[in-house]
């Protein structure tokens, strides 16, 4: 690494993509053990409420899988074992963190799966 080359604070980074997860998955009413956001059963397009209600569940699996991504990587900043490939070992490249902070395997690994 360079001598002038700006230090990346990665758990701020990790920190502000869970922050804004929880805050998603809130809007989307699955916050706090919450199963989805109420809809009124008087609503004349029930058909509407049902895609809509299928759209949202979708997106919060993927949400709560990026969360688990970022708190799993929050753990191993914790541990000492962040920026390290799971598959090699080697050293993730900083450029691959701060464009994904959570980020499990360097680029190359990450290229073969």
């Amino acid at each position: 690494m360079a001598k002038d080359a700006p230090t990346i604070d990665y758990r701020s980074l990790l920190d502000q993509e869970r922050s804004e997860l929880l805050s998603e998955l809130a809007e989307l009413g699955f916050a706090d053990g919450k199963t989805g956001l109420d809809y009124d059963p008087n609503f004349a397009d029930s058909s509407q409420v049902t895609a809509e209600r299928g759209e949202a569940e979708a997106l919060a699996v993927k949400l709560r899988a990026t969360l688990g991504e970022v708190e799993a990587a929050i753990d191993r900043l914790d541990r000492g074992a962040y920026g390290l490939c799971e598959v090699c070992g080697t050293t993730i490249e900083a450029a691959r963190l701060e464009a994904k902070p959570a980020a499990r395997l360097c680029i190359t690994c990450a290229a073969r799966s």
